[in-house]
């Protein structure tokens, strides 16, 4: 069986890695390749080319990297008429893969979206999209996997891939390692983006110096997810006036920091995921201008922009109120976020540190923090995503070599579809 896989930003290259391996174990036989990065390399998928270089979000610096995206979906095509693949799986990146899934459709290559776009929370109209072009998605969340299936796609709930590495006893922070119960230690985590570190560094490191007045004791530790980021770390001190701060910055080891973090502050992503299993007390930021938070306030359809927050609540989706113009001040944070969050257009950094502080300086306040999180990592924080992937993905795999050796593949973007739309983990 020959399995196309695509993802184009690190956190996907990751995802992708872990289901070739689930793929390769269950039959050591698949062949694997696509578009994709080091660690997809790594677990054994062929590379026509690593994606990941391309992940970009600013709108403009899309555009001028268009001509590579055309010509990456150009050679992604060429390798299904070469040596069809029984299915292509799309990890994330849907401005590139709706492209690539179209190319798959009209080859007669069943298309899975594994991670699928958050299309319940921006721009719910797309779901006609992912209709006419996606098979199956392999959904992450439960009220994720709900909403694609009462949208009429075919869904199986296989759970989020960051569980399957996040092993709750080995990555629960319980404020006596190290020399946190000490002097505390602040996680900052500005992001992986080049796009999210420019908006949002200044006023993670305003936070900690806010933080530091009042804590005196905490030290902060930046994660920076290569040199370049930490480059950018050090030039970012001084113009945030942070230079005289007790912070370190560290490359590579996001993860094991999380570990010794008391509380932490983070860009919102899917890194809130991590904090979630680690049980660290986090407030997330992120900034956008006066314009862009009028326009997501018209199209976005979810309660908060932070995952672990969406898992927290009971109605996670649903029509958010508009606004007219931009917020003249930063509005405090909804009691019900997990993660107390700032989407905010003004700085939020004295928010920001408001919250940090009541975590480092009253421990029944940041015991009650870790209690909520327990709770929803209880529901939600279970691995075998990758295993639960790979088994949907070889079962479309098989019916359509089954349906191609009996002259009735798929063509034109027919759908080829597994029996089961819902996971065991689902419950």
């Amino acid at each position: 069986m020959r399995v196309f896989l695509s993802a184009g930003e690190p956190s996907g290259d990751h995802h992708a890695a872990a289901l070739v391996r689930s793929l390769r174990q269950r039959q050591p036989d698949v062949e694997c390749v696509g578009l994709g990065g080091p660690g997809m390399a790594a677990a054994g998928c062929t590379l026509l080319a690593d994606l990941t270089q391309l992940a970009v979000m600013w709108f403009l610096r899309v555009v001028l990297n268009l001509h590579r995206f055309v010509d990456l979906a150009r050679r992604a095509e060429r390798s299904f008429l070469d040596a069809p693949p029984d299915v292509c799986v799309l990890v994330d990146f849907p401005g590139f893969h709706w492209w690539l899934a179209w190319r798959a459709r009209r080859h007669g290559i069943p298309v899975v979206f594994y991670c699928p776009p958050q299309i319940w929370a921006w721009g719910s109209w797309r779901v006609r999209k992912m209709r006419r072009l996606v098979d199956h998605v392999l959904a992450a969340l439960p009220f994720e996997h709900d909403w694609f299936v009462a949208q009429g796609l075919s869904s199986t709930l296989v759970g989020h891939p960051f569980f399957d590495e996040l092993a709750s006893d080995a990555s629960r922070h319980d404020g006596t390692r190290s020399d946190a119960s000490r002097r505390p230690l602040v996680l900052l985590l500005p992001g992986s983006r080049g796009q999210e570190i420019e908006a949002n560094l200044a006023t993670i490191l305003r936070a900690a110096v806010a933080t530091a007045r009042r804590v005196p004791e905490a030290r902060f530790v930046v994660g920076a997810l290569h040199d370049r980021h930490a480059a950018r770390v050090r030039e970012t001190l001084r113009v945030a006036g942070a230079e005289g701060l007790d912070l370190r910055i560290e490359t590579g080891r996001t993860r094991s920091l999380m570990r010794e973090a008391s509380a932490a502050i983070a860009v919102s992503g899917s890194v809130s995921l991590e904090l979630l299993a680690a049980r660290v007390p986090t407030v997330i930021v992120y900034r956008i201008g006066g314009v862009a938070h009028v326009v997501q306030s018209w199209f976005r359809h979810a309660r908060f922009i932070t995952l672990v927050n969406l898992l927290a609540v009971r109605d996670p989706v649903g029509p958010t109120r508009p606004a007219w113009r931009p917020p003249r001040e930063v509005a405090p944070a909804d009691p019900e976020a997990v993660f107390p969050e700032y989407l905010a257009v003004q700085d939020p950094a004295e928010r920001l540190a408001g919250h940090v502080v009541d975590w480092l300086t009253r421990p029944g306040a940041r015991e009650e923090a870790i209690r909520r999180l327990d709770a929803v990592a209880e529901r939600v924080s279970h691995g075998g995503s990758a295993d639960r992937a790979a088994a949907a993905v070889l079962e479309i795999g098989r019916r359509r070599a089954v349906a191609g050796r009996h002259g009735t593949a798929a063509a034109g973007g027919e759908s080829v579809r597994p029996h089961a739309v819902r996971s065991a983990h689902a419950a």
